[in-house]
């Protein structure tokens, strides 16, 4: 199976009862919580398109590049992707990132996690792209941000 089309969302929540609880809700916010996520690697296929998010249906089994933290009251936390295509377009590469961090730290580390992958493979790529979601967790709760690289099942 080679994706053809891919999305790119995020989502942020906090909830009183449990971090597992935040971090659905978060999926439920960047519009994937009804999938059954499948975590794959970084590689976007020579030939596959960005589209605007899709609606996937209820149980489908989603391949997604997917950056998370969880975090505690008080706590500052982030996740994000970037993603960037090889300069003459034969394929990407995706990067994930996540801790306590603001969205520059995050950035920053993105950049460096995308220029080594590049220079790994011996490929110059374009400009990235960012995917960044950052939260500051009130007291007595907890907190749980994504961002996310979503392949679009096919039928």
């Amino acid at each position: 199976m080679i994706p053809r089309r891919f999305f790119v969302t995020s989502g942020k929540a906090i909830d009183s009862l449990s971090q597992l609880n935040a971090f659905d809700l978060a999926l439920i916010n960047a519009g994937i919580g009804q999938c059954n996520i499948v975590c794959v690697s970084s590689i976007l296929p020579p030939n596959s398109k960005e589209t605007r998010r899709r609606k996937i249906p209820i149980g489908a089994i989603t391949y997604t590049v997917l950056a998370r933290m969880d975090g505690n009251e008080g706590e500052t936390i982030g996740a994000g992707i970037a993603w960037a295509w090889e300069k003459n377009g034969a394929y990407g590469i995706v990067a994930e990132a996540h801790g306590y961090m603001d969205h520059h730290a995050l950035k920053e580390l993105l950049n460096w996690k995308i220029s080594g992958m590049a220079d790994k493979r011996g490929i110059q790529v374009g400009p990235p792209k960012y995917k960044i979601e950052t939260l500051r967790i009130p007291m007595d709760h907890y907190g749980s941000v994504i961002s996310a690289l979503v392949f679009i099942p096919t039928s």
